[in-house]
């Protein structure tokens, strides 16, 4: 039996609270250091990825910036996509053996969530697992500053924080409503104009992503907050063909990248019951077969999309309709929310994704694995939109072949 809640029809009550100070723009990057001392930074840890800030000189203007500001700066770099636990508890113990009173995260979300574990750990005297793991709620943290260079996770503008621990790969995401929202977030588009392609196209997966998690919901009575939903897919899927056709096209990029961070700083959820089934399933694809969060996201949401439009297609229709131009002409709910399900695998398609676990190189998944590990670590069941037993997400996950 499939289970989905029905809500009254109205908007729920909710409290939406979204205090980062956002530096949009050409050269932005430059402020950074001012931008630190303003939220009383004296030192700073800099959290950074691989080796393009390096390469592209920005990790240099960025400690440039810091020394004119007057703010001392140590640095953890190497951080990986999927991050672990192991370089958030190297963080904790760098920060609380030298002083440091600010963290300064330079690239995407992986580099911010790192920075976001590290930054509630250090103020708490256990295991700051604790918090990813639902044992402790978060109180305090330090402060968190953004250097964006990858727009995609939304995490420079949102409360919440992924890391997967490496023992048992259990990858889970933390919550919070102010806790971990960063100070600020220094937003530069030209930092993107060398992305590459699937990274670019990955990203665009995962604010689209954020939007669906939030928009698929039986919460009715939101309209205003649909619109903005939709309003934000279209222009996604609009900018992202220029970006593509030119990547360096400034105004492309800078849409794509404010995108991102409205995708997931809370307002596309305003009001009504979220869904993030999606999300958990993605989790144990990129924890055990560690393929890109993004590229792991297109294959999932249509897998889902078609399964839960079995029982509740409204919505889905919906979204077939509104963003995907789907025709209705009188056809059955479900059918056209098919139509927009094939149509959105076209986009993905077109923007160089898989649509299914062949196509991420995953050839003979185990589903029972990926079914076991998923409820052991978000209940029975999961999801809004739907609620999705073990027997559900097993043939969401065999969809997906």
């Amino acid at each position: 039996m499939h289970l989905y809640f029905s809500i009254d029809n109205i908007m729920n009550n909710f409290t939406f609270w979204s205090p980062t100070k956002f530096v949009f723009g050409r050269d932005t990057e430059s402020r950074t250091g001012s931008l630190v001392k303003e939220f009383g930074g004296t030192k700073a840890l800099i959290v950074y990825g691989g080796g393009s800030v390096v390469k592209s000189g920005l990790l240099d203007r960025v400690r440039k910036s810091l020394d004119e500001a007057g703010v001392e700066w140590e640095e953890l770099g190497g951080i990986c996509p999927n991050p672990t636990d192991d370089r958030v508890y190297e963080g904790i113990g760098l920060v609380r053996n030298t002083g440091i009173d600010f963290l300064l995260a330079v690239g995407g979300g992986s580099v911010i969530d790192t920075a976001k574990g590290i930054a509630c750990g250090v103020l708490y005297d256990g295991d700051f697992w604790d918090f990813y793991c639902g044992k402790k709620v978060v109180e305090k943290a330090m402060p968190v500053g953004v250097v964006l260079t990858i727009p995609a996770a939304g995490s420079e503008g949102s409360g919440n924080s992924v890391i997967t621990k490496k023992d048992g790969l259990i990858k889970l995401s933390l919550r919070t409503e102010s806790a971990l929202r960063p100070r600020f977030s220094v937003m530069n588009p030209e930092l993107t104009f060398t992305l590459p392609p699937y990274q670019t196209a990955c990203g665009i997966v995962d604010m689209m992503a954020h939007i669906f998690e939030r928009y698929f919901s039986n919460t009715e009575g939101c309209e205003t907050t649909d619109r903005v939903a939709e309003g934000l897919l279209t222009a996604i899927m609009n900018e992202a063909h220029k970006v593509f056709a030119d990547p360096r096209d400034y105004e492309a990029r800078a849409n794509i990248m404010w995108s991102s961070t409205l995708a997931h700083n809370g307002l596309c959820g305003t009001g009504r019951e979220e869904d993030w089934a999606s999300h958990f399933m993605e989790h144990e694809l990129s924890a055990i077969y560690g393929v890109a969060h993004g590229a792991g996201l297109a294959v999932v949401n249509p897998a889902w999309m078609s399964y839960v439009s079995r029982t509740n297609p409204a919505k889905v229709a919906q979204f077939a309709v509104r963003v995907m131009g789907v025709i209705p002409e009188y056809r059955p709910e479900r059918e056209i929310a098919e139509e927009g399900i094939k149509r959105l695998k076209e986009f993905y398609r077109g923007i160089g994704m898989p649509v299914a676990l062949g196509e991420l190189g995953i050839e003979n998944p185990d589903i029972a694995r990926l079914v076991e590990k998923l409820h052991e670590h978000k209940g029975n069941p999961i999801g809004g939109y739907v609620k999705l037993t073990p027997a559900d997400t097993e043939e969401i996950y065999k969809l997906m072949l």
